[in-house]
């Protein structure tokens, strides 16, 4: 039943496949590279006779349709958005064929009109080779570009996917726990009581998503740990410490929701639940240079818990890939006797912007 709900959605999205930004470096670099290549594979065609003087006319004549192209599909994009289905990747292939022939014609005429003799086709045989060139690597483009397009949304499917089912995850140990430290604290003190039914309540309204999959902030986050770390605290008493060194963190950094609790309550579970005398919990956090960096420090057990440091740090290693992709890191390992998870998170400059 889950599957055949959320299929159609699915295809719903993918009939509506975003265009690359054409404005990015990354795009305009790979027309310059394809024009590049298009180039120097026909020079080195047999019975070629142009020299090194029609390599770097022919080169020259690349970049400057490529960048044409480049800025005009900037400009152009959000009209071609606008057409439905597939046929924005109809207009750009549109658009870069009108650019390649009107370009063709232009420098066939500026060279027969200079008397350069640099081109010995005629405009009509050059207009078509150039068009024909064009209409073939500028399809292969298009072609990679959908199929990234596709792979994307894939990527975001998932990644939602795994948000919900992390906001659904509530260990039934934590919660049976929680309901008896509230049970035991009623008659004795009920104002801990009540703080501990406060914060059990909005530890369930972020994992029942009340928020959606949007980004909250770091100081949200921060705000649902110390919750958490509140009713361990009370169930765990002297077998817990917490110290923070945080102080240096922006509270309003962008952050996606349950990206931290998760790792804490890893360190709770496995490095101070399975130890008598317990242990110190460490969160640590700086701003540096394009981004923050976050620690968390806890106890290596001297036996292994089941489940261990697995599945839920690799949730948020794919989760931070997704949002912030390739600049940033999470690692996670044995460092002198502690078990320390460091996430190294870019900034809204650096990060991707898409997501």
């Amino acid at each position: 039943m889950t599957e055949a709900s959320t299929e159609p959605a699915f295809n719903g999205r993918a009939e509506r496949l975003l265009l690359p930004d054409f404005c990015s470096l990354p795009v305009i670099f790979a027309l310059l590279v394809v024009g590049a290549i298009a180039v120097t594979v026909m020079w080195l065609a047999p019975n070629n006779g142009h020299g090194w003087r029609g390599y770097s006319m022919g080169m020259l004549f690349a970049n400057w349709l490529a960048l044409v192209i480049g800025v005009s599909l900037c400009k152009l994009r959000p009209l071609l958005q606008k057409l439905p289905g597939h046929a924005p990747y109809g207009g750009v292939w549109l658009v870069m064929m009108a650019i390649v022939a009107v370009g063709s014609a232009l420098v066939h005429w500026i060279d027969s009109a200079m008397q350069m003799e640099l081109l010995g086709d005629s405009a009509e045989i050059f207009v078509l080779n150039n068009s024909a060139i064009a209409a073939l690597l500028g399809a292969a483009m298009l072609r990679y570009f959908y199929l990234q397009a596709q792979w994307q949304t894939r990527l975001a499917a998932v990644a939602k996917a795994q948000v919900a089912a992390l906001q659904a995850r509530i260990r039934p140990h934590f919660l049976f726990n929680s309901m008896n430290t509230v049970a035991a604290l009623v008659r004795v003190d009920p104002a801990a009581a009540e703080r501990t039914v406060e914060d059990l309540s909005e530890l369930f309204r972020a994992a029942l998503g009340e928020h959606g999959t949007r980004d909250g902030t770091l100081g949200e986050e921060l705000t649902l740990v110390d919750r958490y770390l509140a009713i361990e605290q009370l169930r765990l008493g002297e077998r817990l410490h917490v110290r923070r060194e945080l102080d240096d963190l922006p509270a309003d950094f962008p952050l996606p929701r349950l990206l931290l609790q998760p790792l804490v309550e890893n360190a709770v579970r496995h490095g101070i639940q399975p130890s008598r005398e317990g242990g110190e919990v460490i969160l640590r956090g700086r701003h540096e240079r394009g981004g923050i960096v976050v620690e968390i420090d806890n106890p290596c057990a001297h036996a292994p818990t089941p489940g261990g440091h697995g599945h839920g740090l690799d949730n948020v290693r794919q989760r931070v890939a997704y949002r912030y992709g390739a600049r940033a890191r999470v690692t996670a390992g044995a460092e002198g006797g502690r078990f320390v998870v460091r996430l190294q998170l870019p900034d809204g400059e650096h990060a991707r912007t898409d997501r």
